[in-house]
């Protein structure tokens, strides 16, 4: 693979960090900007959404005809990267979890009318969205066999029934995509179905209380006592809801891996910025072994990180679906990013803890990062699975000239 950046992912990159550099960052510090979950509050976001259509950085993932700017996955881990300096940053740009992974499983699987109804209200901003599979035990988490939430055809509707937790922004949802089983056949039981908040059927049982700031809509258990979905709302067919979750969680996983990285960077950033200024028993923090020691730690691991990104963003730019380098990669940057935060806190003392910085709120919210879209021994796993049917093929290189 080439690490040559394209020179319109350049330009991207660039804008991106001017915008956040100018508009975003300076508002981390007025508690103002947050709502009551430590978010930014939702009419600030749209004064900064706006200004980010107006000067062409919207949706950069998405095809042109979808409202995006066609960017591959390699462009995008570019900028996404650069839009995470700021904890903000990925929603202004219309390219945080949820609603990223949403908009690219229904770009790539929506039929032109499902688009129309389901897609065009998430670029556009109007509506937010949410991916309803996990559920509680006994039912399916990163094992999507134990799914139990159920979905009956009866005539031109599937009634559904069971429950969900865990389900990022459901709250200020309005579009959902729900995974659900349609039968007991182990390969193909499950089916992928579409939602509006508004059908009655199913309710928001309680919003989680979680360690970390939220995102919007936080996390919600969710329970489905005969809600109706029109046959016209599957994604893909019956029975093809494995296939919906494999598309969607292996690029979403990585694109949260794109932006962690940002925020680890930022980490580094500001644990540097102190170590430079902070003195102690007449000399620098900087000029200590043992804090270079970290940092430079932490800027192998990041770089790491990068590295094992891009490879995965490589492949799946190249047409695979790159499940082993995105477990690797998912698992390097979920720890380096809970690393990076509690060494910062470590290197700003009190400073860190408190809420003068936002390494606090990182470190809270970096956490979950070795949870979400599978825990890390989940990943670990997978990656014995590969060592198992590939042995010393495991490290094979690509040959140039291979699909």
């Amino acid at each position: 693979m080439n690490f040559d950046i394209p020179a319109r992912a350049e330009d991207y990159r660039v804008r991106i960090a001017d915008f956040v550099e100018r508009e975003i960052l300076p508002l981390e510090a007025d508690k103002m900007s947050y709502d009551g979950h430590g978010n930014i509050a939702l009419p600030l976001l749209e004064t900064l959404r706006a200004r980010a259509r107006m000067t062409g950085l919207w949706c950069l993932q998405l095809k042109p005809e979808t409202g995006g700017a066609g960017l591959g996955k390699m462009d995008i881990a570019v900028c996404y990267e650069e839009m995470n300096r700021s904890i903000f940053g990925p929603v202004v740009f219309n390219s945080a979890a949820p609603d990223d992974g949403n908009m690219m499983v229904l770009e790539a699987l929506g039929t032109p009318a499902q688009k129309e109804k389901w897609l065009k209200p998430i670029v556009e901003g109007n509506v937010r969205s949410a991916f309803a599979m996990t559920e509680p035990h006994p039912g399916g988490g990163s094992d999507p066999s134990m799914i139990m939430t159920r979905a009956e055809r009866r005539g031109d509707k599937y009634v559904v029934t069971g429950r969900k937790w865990f389900i990022t922004g459901a709250e200020e949802a309005s579009h959902f995509i729900l995974i659900a089983r349609t039968s007991d056949d182990p390969r193909h039981g499950l089916s992928a179905l579409m939602f509006h908040k508004d059908q009655p059927g199913w309710r928001i049982m309680r919003r989680i209380e979680i360690l970390g700031p939220e995102e919007h809509g936080g996390h919600c258990e969710l329970e489905f006592d005969g809600l109706e979905i029109p046959v016209e709302d599957m994604l893909v067919g019956e029975g093809r809801g494995m296939k919906v979750t494999q598309v969607r969680l292996g690029p979403a996983r990585l694109t949260h891996c794109m932006r962690w990285l940002g925020l680890s960077k930022r980490c580094v950033e500001i644990a540097r910025a102190y170590a430079a200024e902070r003195h102690g028993f007449g000399q620098r923090l900087a000029d200590r072994e043992s804090v270079q020691l970290k940092l430079g730690d932490l800027a192998m691991r990041i770089e790491i990180g990068r590295i094992l990104v891009m490879k995965a963003a490589w492949e799946l730019d190249r047409g695979g679906f790159a499940r082993k380098d995105v477990s690797m990669a998912k698992v390097q940057v979920a720890n380096v990013l809970h690393d990076a935060a509690d060494v910062a806190i470590q290197i700003n003392g009190a400073r860190g803890y408190s809420k003068d910085t936002v390494l606090e709120w990182i470190y809270r919210y970096a956490r979950q990062a070795r949870l979400v879209d599978g825990a890390d021994e989940v990943h670990k796993m997978v990656l014995n699975r590969f060592l198992d049917e590939e042995e010393r093929g495991f490290w094979r290189w690509t040959v140039e000239g291979e699909a």
